[in-house]
C-alpha cells in the first residue's frame, strides 16, 4: 500500500491480482509502474520470513499489557426516561481485543450493546469502546466489565442513575439580588426622608 498525507493512493489486491488506485477524480492521478509485481515479490519474502520467525520464536512468551480501568460515561446529558447511550472506554492494552460485558441491576444484558474494533495507539497498544443504549430510570445501576489476557480478574466500573438536584447557585443568586434590592429601597427611603427634612 502507498499513501500520502494519511490517504491511500495505491494498494495491491492479491485476490484479483492487480493494483488498485482509489484516487478521487478531482486530483492529478498518480500511477506507480511495476508496483503490483514488486508487491508480489515482497509478499513472497514476507511469507519466508514469517515461517522462519514462527520457527525461531515459537517458545517466546507473548508480551501482555493490561487495559486501563474502564471509564463509563453517557453520550448525552441524562434525562430520566429519555433514550441515551452509555459508553465504556479502555486503553493501553496489548494484544487486542478486550471483551466487554454489561449488567443492569446485576443482570447481564446484551440487547442494545455494541463494541467497536480495537484502535491502535501510537505506542503500539490499543484502545476500544463499547456502547449500551438505555433509558435512564431512577435507581438503576449499570456496570461495564472488561476482560483481557493480561488481567488476573476482570475490571468493572459501576454507573448509577441518580436524580440530579438543582444547584444552590440560582437560589444564592436570587437571595443576593433580593437583599441588594431591599438595601436599595431602604437607602432610597432614607435619602427621601432626609431631603424632605432639609426643605
Amino acid at each position: 500500500m502507498y499513501g500520502l498525507d494519511g490517504e491511500e493512493y495505491w494498494y495491491a489486491d492479491f485476490i484479483n491480482q492487480r493494483g488498485v488506485e482509489p484516487q478521487p477524480s478531482f486530483i492529478d492521478h498518480i500511477t506507480i509502474q511495476g508496483a503490483y509485481e514488486s508487491a508480489v515479490a515482497g509478499q513472497q519474502m514476507c511469507r519466508r520470513n514469517l515461517k522462519a520467525d514462527q520457527r525461531d520464536f515459537k517458545d517466546l512468551p507473548l508480551e501482555l499489557d493490561a487495559p486501563s480501568s474502564p471509564m463509563v460515561y453517557t453520550k448525552d446529558s441524562v434525562e430520566l426516561g429519555e433514550k441515551n447511550t452509555l459508553i465504556c472506554y479502555v486503553t493501553g492494552f496489548y494484544p487486542a481485543p478486550v471483551i466487554f460485558s454489561w449488567t443492569k441491576n446485576g443482570e447481564n444484558i446484551t440487547e442494545g450493546s455494541s463494541t467497536n474494533v480495537p484502535y491502535p495507539n501510537k505506542d503500539g497498544s490499543f484502545n476500544q469502546f463499547s456502547r449500551l443504549e438505555f433509558i435512564p430510570q431512577l435507581g438503576d445501576i449499570y456496570s461495564c466489565t472488561v476482560n483481557h489476557l493480561a488481567l488476573d480478574h476482570p475490571l468493572t466500573r459501576i454507573w448509577d442513575v441518580e436524580k440530579t438536584q438543582p444547584g444552590i447557585g440560582p437560589a444564592v443568586f436570587c437571595g443576593l439580588g433580593l437583599t441588594v434590592c431591599l438595601l436599595g429601597v431602604a437607602a432610597g427611603t432614607f435619602f427621601l426622608i432626609k431631603g424632605k427634612e432639609r426643605s
